[in-house]
């Protein structure tokens, strides 16, 4: 009897300790955006102010590291290219401004509001709107963001992050250029290339390292050790419904990780120069999905290729 009552009781610890595993996830306003915390820790900043563009930073993985880049925001890692902002959404050619790089002459996108903000148990939710400006101030196009960031029990974290583009002042021309689109650069560690370069990157159809820039793929990987020398991947995968899916990926071996379905003529070296150029009419949206998963661990192609599925399919919002 005693047995019985002892195995019961070390059952139903079991039972509640798996269920507190079960992470809380919460988000807050702040002056500047939103903050998201996973069991009470920050996970993500969404930064609308204080930069060129939005962007969010830090992206924590499952070890407690930081896997974004710390610099510009900070000090860490290599200090080139400081409009590589963590994770953010830009592009180097709209009616011919340059969005992607950061100085007085190319363009900005101001953010305007968070229209919404809600959280459940393992999940919260936020929508943006943000004005893109020329340098000279005038209105070019608008955008609305809709942002879900989720964590698992096995310690994964996910980023599904959805833009669409409104021409809302006449016609826009995304043009063809490598330098976009939507972008993470990664902590030294993961990155192939550089100082303190333990990473590696690999793709959907088994391309590796430098063989992955300017290759389409449904999905691209980075994974290595993280700051705390834990093995961690990053997988950004680009939704089915995506124009030109699968989608072309500038993704340098030092780190730069972006989606990029505009640059056609850079990726396939091609002589026309505006052959990935895109056109959206006056009053014409363009609506572009992408999810960022963390997960612990080395890429498993399989498990990959299920979340892919899901992701394909709507699932796992």
């Amino acid at each position: 009897m005693m047995k019985t009552v002892l195995l019961s009781l070390a059952v139903s610890i079991s039972f509640l300790g798996s269920l507190s595993a079960a992470p809380t996830v919460t988000a807050e306003r702040t002056e500047s955006g939103v903050r998201v915390l996973i069991d009470g820790k920050v996970f993500t900043e969404y930064f609308g102010a204080g930069a060129q563009r939005p962007y969010l930073y830090p992206i924590i993985g499952p070890s407690g590291a930081n896997l974004a880049r710390p610099y510009p925001m900070e000090k860490g890692g290599a200090e080139d290219h400081p409009h590589h902002r963590s994770l953010w959404f830009a592009h180097g050619a709209v009616n011919g401004v340059d969005f992607w790089a950061d100085g007085a002459k190319h363009g900005r996108q101001v953010h305007a509001e968070v229209k919404s903000l809600e959280a459940t148990a393992n999940s919260a939710t936020f929508s943006t709107s943000t004005n893109w400006l020329s340098s000279g101030g005038d209105p070019m196009l608008t955008d609305e963001r809709r942002i879900v960031i989720a964590a698992g029990e096995d310690g994964s974290r996910r980023i599904d992050f959805t833009i669409t583009l409104k021409a809302s002042h006449g016609q826009v021309v995304l043009g063809d250029t490598k330098e976009g689109t939507f972008a993470l650069r990664v902590c030294p560690s993961l990155s192939f290339e550089g100082e303190g370069a333990a990473g590696h990157i690999l793709n959907s159809n088994g391309k590796k390292d430098k063989s992955v820039w300017g290759k389409p793929a449904p999905w691209v990987s980075y994974f290595g050790p993280d700051p705390k020398n834990e093995p961690v991947t990053i997988t950004i995968f680009d939704h089915p419904s995506n124009l030109r899916h699968p989608t072309w990926w500038h993704a340098r071996t030092y780190g730069l990780f972006a989606a990029n379905p505009f640059g056609k003529h850079d990726f396939e070296k091609l002589e026309d120069k505006t052959a990935g150029d895109y056109k959206l009419a006056a009053g014409g949206t363009l609506t572009l999905t992408y999810r960022v998963l963390i997960a612990a661990g080395d890429p498993d192609s399989e498990k990959l290729k299920t979340e892919f599925a899901n992701f394909s399919s709507g699932g796992a919002k």
